[in-house]
């Protein structure tokens, strides 16, 4: 597998930021990591061993970077609007310097979809609803769409415009929503067992359904948990089956 690890220094976020980049050719798949975890942590936890023969084979040329939550909603020393701008920052470095970078090593035309898995599954499917017009789907695994359940009880229009639950249900602009509408890879899968939220993820389907969005909602048993093995099972299967 071609693996190759880079960085620069981020006008958007003020610091070096890593990647790591692992294939050769199709489409692009962005990697948004979980809670307060780093750009290798995929990696780390064989997810990306288990998307190898996907790798491998040319189908998907993965990109994984750095979450900010650790400087934003999980840093409990910073003021709460600090956060809220943090966060924003993490949005425009991935919006202004991530996809320009995919572009350059994939091109013009090469679909890319965000992926996730838990806080990272937020990111993932908040990033693709803020610019449909540079981003081609969402792939969100065991997660919590209302951004609410990390700013503990803070709220000011920052958060509401980074919470899909609380803005995509009020979201009329028709330059939007034609572009969401015209994906067809809205992903949305979830366990039921151990600290998965089932009806988080059957909550954010039910509001794509109303806005007239085509989305894959996929409820996995109760012996299905929130953690890597549940991950490793589902992404490889969403990138065989429904790509």
């Amino acid at each position: 597998m071609k693996r190759e690890i880079t960085a620069w220094y981020s006008p958007a976020l003020g610091k070096d930021m890593p990647l790591a980049s692992y294939g050769h050719y199709g489409f692009a798949l962005l990697l948004i990591p979980t809670a307060a975890a780093d750009y290798l942590e995929y990696e780390r936890f064989q997810l990306i061993e288990s998307l190898a023969p996907y790798i491998n084979g040319g189908k998907i040329h993965v990109f994984s970077i750095d979450s900010m939550n650790r400087e934003s909603w999980m840093n409990n020393e910073m003021l709460p609007e600090h956060k809220a701008i943090r966060h924003n920052q993490f949005n425009e470095y991935v919006f202004n310097e991530v996809i320009p970078y995919i572009r350059t090593h994939t091109s013009n035309e090469t679909m890319i979809y965000t992926c996730g898995a838990s806080f990272g599954a937020l990111h993932a499917m908040n990033l693709f609803l803020k610019r449909p017009d540079i981003l081609n789907g969402a792939i969100s695994m065991s997660g919590v769409y209302d951004l609410t359940e990390y700013t503990k009880g803070f709220w000011d229009d920052q958060v509401y415009y980074n919470s899909p639950q609380h803005y995509l249900p009020n979201l009329a602009d028709p330059w939007y929503l034609d572009k969401i509408r015209a994906s067809h890879h809205i992903h949305i899968y979830t366990g039921s067992g151990a600290y998965e939220d089932p009806n988080a993820s059957r909550s954010f389907a039910g509001i794509l359904y109303n806005k007239g969005i085509n989305y894959d909602l996929d409820v996995w048993g109760v012996e299905i948990n929130h953690d890597w093995p549940t991950w490793r099972a589902m992404l490889p299967y969403i990138i065989d089956v429904k790509f």
